[in-house]
């Protein structure tokens, strides 16, 4: 394990040593004390393409990381959710905008980063958004108004590049199946 070292077990607090439990084939911080063992897992990032008429909708980061800079509206899924309802509810919080969520769209994984971005299909209920506390502003662009060059992060590019090349090629028709895109972010195109 390269990053997040743990040093204290949550469960009893004692410290915990990097080694490969019992039955296992990978390293894991497992407890001195009480043995438990510590499972680190990729976080889920979940998001939208939120879409009114030939518009998408982007907000411009008030955090960092890339304070800023352009990104579909997207966050860490929360306990308890499904992946839609967490990209449903990020697409509220960011960006003051109800849609309705349709099927997934874009599974990119971020391995170096311990991440995997899930980017569904959505339509705006209406036109009327606003900034959340994690945005600067939120703005409707066509295509050719995408600011390419401010965008956060590869997983928002990416998925609009698919998005607007399936738009184009009359891939995203309603009732139509979508074919979901997948691939792996490597380190070197990190932003």
């Amino acid at each position: 394990m390269k990053s997040f070292p743990m040093q204290f077990c949550s469960k009893c607090g004692s410290t915990v040593t990097l080694r490969v439990p019992a039955d296992d084939t990978r390293e894991r911080y497992v407890c001195d004390r009480c043995k438990t063992v510590h499972y680190l897992n990729p976080r889920n990032v979940v998001g939208t393409i939120p879409v009114w008429g030939e518009q998408v909708l982007l907000c411009r980061r008030a955090i960092q990381p890339r304070h800023g800079f352009w990104t579909l509206p997207a966050g860490f899924m929360e306990i308890g959710e499904t992946t839609m309802h967490g990209a449903a509810r990020e697409t509220l919080e960011e960006a003051g905008a109800v849609v309705d969520v349709g099927p997934l769209f874009s599974l990119i994984n971020v391995p170096h980063v311990e991440q995997v971005h899930f980017f569904y299909l959505a339509t705006l209920t209406s036109p009327i958004f606003s900034a959340g506390e994690e945005s600067l502003e939120v703005a409707l662009f066509y295509e050719h108004e995408i600011p390419w060059t401010e965008l956060a992060f590869p997983t928002t590019k990416q998925t609009l590049e698919w998005f607007f090349m399936d738009r184009q090629a009359g891939r995203l028709q309603p009732n139509s199946e979508i074919a979901v895109r997948t691939r792996a972010i490597l380190p070197s195109e990190a932003i």
